[in-house]
């Protein structure tokens, strides 16, 4: 895994030289610089008589995307990118489609009889495309004689470019109004959050004018010589390495986590960031992780539907900028055995526009007066990992996962929250009757340097077994596998976060005091926080004890979709219909079991034309 060949080596020293020379080749006035928002859409939007302003409003696609259009239409002409395409997220498309996305590619002119070009691009081109829906997996939903799917434009993720294309972030759903992709459930999660979530904080005595899910998607992945690569027919048809040999060397030594960057890496990690940085995108942080080859890229926190955008246009670039630079970027889950497997950690926190982080104990109770707030939206937390703790299982199942989930390297199947004995205890005084405002308690610790001044750390360990731990902030899902479309987690996370706000309001606007809601309901779920090592034997046999979600199959976790309880939180959060959620179930399925017999397949071939005739050759075959 390791080693580079000669003939690998020859042709990447000339960029190992440029990593070392350099850190990047990007001015910093190019940041952003693709992608349509601030100065950039300013410039344009002012030759139609508007500002960058009017893109804050979601409501810009009907009142004003004639002027868009017009604006966009002279951004790409300024930048020979003539060519706009609807970019949508089918179902079913993780390890198999590059990109995980779609898109269809038009010239924004027409010839004349001249052979000159005529410029034309109408708001309505610009919010809605067709295509068609029977081609692209959906459990049923369409079929060839009733086929017509559609894209519509999501203002909730800005416009972007890249070469001579500019991309319009969209929806995609059938003729029917069902959703056939990704991003609609995720976009009719985020409303049904923004909509509990402000019914619950004005009962709580605390007007916000919305709430907003926010994550941040550390990004895992293994570089490898593209030479070798391209002689493992297993890790090109399906991610990884189907059989194979431990070489006498991997991790044994921990000495490759935040090592220094293999120089052939830097390069190819470095022009990944400065092609994201051109779209706007905040890579702003890189590292070696704790297998041979295996790194990490993490943005900034942002909006969950643009993040969840931003983060496939960061695997696309991945992949192809590492071919640039004779590697391959390998982004399943376990694409060696033997050594730790790649993870997305999602980090999901709550803000309102105006800038209040809702998971943050001090600026919520300095914002809202009422210290009572904090503790009840963690609360809620806790009662929505508990109550759907299958339905975040779910969420994270494909067969790459299941090789990484519970190895020692990620977090089990156990589906739990890490507070802290800090936060516990203060949720333990809530429920009994305190009323002070949470304030973690900072420690101070000496190096016993005497040029080293003594510094403070958290109150809390960082927990890295907890599949859901609170970091302080914000709650960290580490269990969402490194291939996998961030949309359906991010899904999941606010239909059940949404649906406890929803559960607490009622209760509250019914009469009930929000503490004894509150207490209540924690009182129930208690069960689901466990501040211990979930790498222990012993964890295993407690959870079973306490009744907390367990599914270890993949399969098994994906069936839940069907579970009476599930298909009710979607269908009463207008999230997922009935038949959508059948749908998506069957496809999730129907993509599992094609993975696998896809494995088997290469497996036999490899046996057949390749371990066979060496086996032959070298007179080992009797």
């Amino acid at each position: 895994m390791q080693s580079v060949s000669r003939k690998a080596n020859a042709v990447l020293r000339p960029l190992a030289s440029r990593a070392l020379s350099t850190q990047s080749s990007v001015d910093p006035s190019e940041y952003g610089s693709k992608v349509f928002v601030g100065a950039v859409a300013d410039k344009y939007l002012k030759k139609q008589g508007e500002s960058a302003a009017i893109l804050d409003d979601p409501k810009w696609p009907v009142t004003k995307a004639d002027k868009v259009a017009a604006a966009l239409l002279e951004w790409g002409k300024d930048s020979n990118a003539t060519t706009i395409t609807h970019w949508f997220q089918p179902l079913g498309s993780t390890m198999v489609r590059h990109g995980m996305s779609a898109q269809v590619h038009n010239n924004m002119f027409t010839f004349t009889k001249d052979a000159k070009p005529v410029y034309s691009f109408s708001g309505s081109a610009l919010i809605r495309g067709e295509s068609d829906g029977s081609s692209f997996p959906s459990g049923g939903i369409r079929a060839t004689h009733t086929a017509g799917g559609y894209t519509v434009l999501d203002s909730s993720s800005p416009i972007f470019m890249r070469g001579d294309t500019i991309f319009v972030p969209t929806i995609f759903v059938s003729w029917t109004g069902h959703a056939i992709d990704e991003k609609t459930p995720l976009l009719r999660s985020m409303d049904a959050l923004n909509k509990e979530g402000k019914r619950l904080m004005k009962a709580l005595g605390y007007n916000v004018p919305g709430v907003v899910p926010n994550i941040g998607l550390e990004q895992e992945f293994f570089l490898v010589p593209r030479d070798a690569f391209a002689r493992r027919l297993d890790l090109q048809l399906t991610g990884r390495t189907i059989m194979g040999k431990m070489p006498p060397r991997g991790q044994e030594m921990c000495d490759h986590y935040m090592a220094p960057l293999n120089p052939h890496a830097h390069a190819c990690i470095a022009e990944i960031q400065e092609e994201c940085f051109r779209l706007g995108i905040p890579l702003r942080t890189r590292h070696r992780e704790v297998a041979p080859n295996q790194y990490e890229l993490a943005p900034a926190f942002g909006i969950a539907s643009a993040q969840s955008d931003q983060n496939l246009m960061v695997m696309q670039i991945a992949t192809e900028v590492a071919a640039r630079h004779n590697l391959a970027c390998l982004l399943h889950e376990k694409p060696f055995a033997g050594v730790n497997g790649s993870g997305k950690h999602n980090n999901w926190s709550l803000g309102t526009p105006d800038g209040v982080n809702l998971l943050n104990a001090a600026q919520v109770t300095a914002a809202s007066g009422n210290p009572a707030v904090f503790p009840i939206i963690i609360a809620a937390v806790v009662d929505a990992v508990d109550r759907h703790g299958d339905l975040l299982r779910c969420a994270v199942a494909c067969p790459g996962n299941d090789f990484r989930l519970g190895a020692c390297e990620a977090p089990p199947a156990i589906i739990t929250t890490y507070l802290g004995e800090d936060l516990t205890r203060f949720l333990e005084a809530f429920r009994a009757g305190e009323t002070a405002a949470y304030a973690p308690v900072a420690k101070t610790l000496s190096a016993g340097v005497e040029g080293i001044a003594p510094f403070e750390v958290p109150a809390e360990d960082r927990n890295r077994t907890s599949p859901f731990p609170y970091g302080g902030h914000r709650f960290e899902f580490r269990a969402l596998g490194s291939s996998e479309n961030p949309c359906f987690v991010n899904t999941v996370l606010n239909a059940a976060v949404a649906d406890a706000f929803a559960r607490f309001a009622d209760a509250i606007e019914g009469g009930r005091a929000p503490r004894e809601v509150a207490g209540e309901a924690l009182g129930a779920a208690w069960r689901a926080i466990f501040n211990g090592d979930g790498y222990s034997a012993e964890w295993g046999a407690e959870a079973e004890r306490r009744g907390v979600w367990r599914i270890d199959s993949g399969v098994e976790a994906l069936d839940r979709l069907a579970a009476d309880k599930n298909v009710a939180l979607f269908e009463r959060l207008g999230v997922l219909s009935p038949a959508e959620t059948a749908a998506r179930r069957a496809v999730l399925l129907a993509h599992y079991a094609g993975t696998v017999e896809l494995e088997a397949a290469v497996l036999a071939d490899l046996l057949a034309q390749h371990i066979a005739p060496a086996l032959k050759a070298a007179g080992q075959d009797r």
